[in-house]
């Protein structure tokens, strides 16, 4: 990105209400078979539309043509069944029932690919395209078959190089891996965690990301955030290792949160997607206090490193909540590139 701070968000945008229901998080579809299908590409083209409206530099699908950012990917390969669930606990959080690992996993067919192609037809602006990571798609599955979630990391590592290799090859410009469990198994993290995250990014050209968050705005996350403390550390246990490992960007919470803004020295020279607008509540940030949060970022993070961002998807929220606070970021951004001129 040749522009000066360019702006993006962390993945999910609202769908609109006729493609599934709204306010929701991993709602339903309302359409089946061919109309789906269609209904999913018409909602990409408008959520690239509203990006582009706020004026955002790097674009995404907005998480369209998906109903849940982990499940829908694994929906598609082999070794998963889909009818025989266990309830497991989500990063030491929630309980969910989970689809169960019964056999050696594999990627049959590509997952995203032709959504990514239609999206760069549609824009000849720098895309971002979101995959799960490999220690968050161990954490929401029951594994029958490997029963070890360092092999099974390693398994579904494999299967995401090959999905993001032929994503870069439909012109996407920054594949982004989601590992909201990098907050919570910081032993395993460590231990495993970011070398099969490198195995995932493996021989990619085009630019890598983490994102790392707090979750969405659901109570189980929102409760857990109130037994955090006043500081928010967890950070701190994968940034060293995240420093020095072959990632370009992290992206991270920030505003709004107990984050202190000081751990982004830990991943000096790494380029940052600072989150800059709460997605757990409806109230729309003013530009000011957007720009407020890049200016303390930029304490720790070199002006050309930065890029401004929100705090994780939207899919929760209404479209016109979610509308104002992408305009928010573009106008909070643009304020502090005047300053910087």
């Amino acid at each position: 990105m040749k522009r000066l701070l360019p702006t993006s968000t962390a993945g999910s945008l609202p769908k609109p209400s006729w493609l599934a229901e709204p306010e929701k998080l991993w709602s339903p579809w309302k359409l089946q078979d061919d109309q789906l299908i269609d209904g999913k590409l018409d909602a990409l083209r408008l959520s690239l539309q509203e990006q582009q409206l706020a004026g955002i530099d790097i674009v995404s699908d907005g998480e369209q043509t998906r109903q849940h950012f982990v499940t829908t990917f694994i929906e598609h390969l082999s070794g998963v069944d889909f009818e025989k669930r266990e309830t497991v606990r989500i990063r030491n959080r929630y309980d969910a029932s989970v689809p169960t690992v019964i056999g050696a996993v594999a990627r049959e067919k590509p997952v995203f690919v032709e959504d990514a192609k239609f999206l760069r037809q549609l824009t000849s602006q720098p895309i971002k395209w979101a995959l799960p990571g490999p220690m968050t798609m161990i954490d929401t599955l029951y594994d029958n078959h490997y029963k070890s979630r360092e092999k099974l990391a390693w398994e579904f590592a494999k299967i995401l190089n090959q999905e993001a290799r032929e994503l870069e090859a439909a012109g996407v410009d920054i594949i982004q891996f989601d590992e909201p469990a990098f907050n919570v198994f910081f032993d395993e993290v460590n231990d495993w965690g970011v070398a099969t995250l490198e195995r995932a990014l493996e021989g990619l050209k085009c630019e890598t990301a983490v994102h790392i968050c707090y979750g969405y705005g659901i109570k189980a996350n929102t409760d857990w955030k109130k037994t955090l403390g006043s500081e928010w550390r967890q950070y701190e246990e994968a940034f060293p290792k995240l420093q020095k490992s072959k990632i370009d960007i992290v992206s991270l919470e920030c505003h709004n949160s107990r984050v202190p803004m000081d751990l982004i020295e830990l991943i000096r020279g790494k380029k940052v997607m600072v989150g800059a607008i709460d997605v757990a509540t409806n109230t729309i940030e003013t530009p000011e206090e957007v720009a407020d949060t890049l200016r303390k970022a930029l304490q720790f993070v070199d002006a050309d490193k930065l890029y401004p961002c929100t705090n994780c998807g939207m899919a929760p929220l209404s479209r016109q909540v979610a509308r104002g606070k992408l305009n928010a970021l573009s106008a909070g951004a643009e304020i502090i590139r005047k300053e910087l001129a």
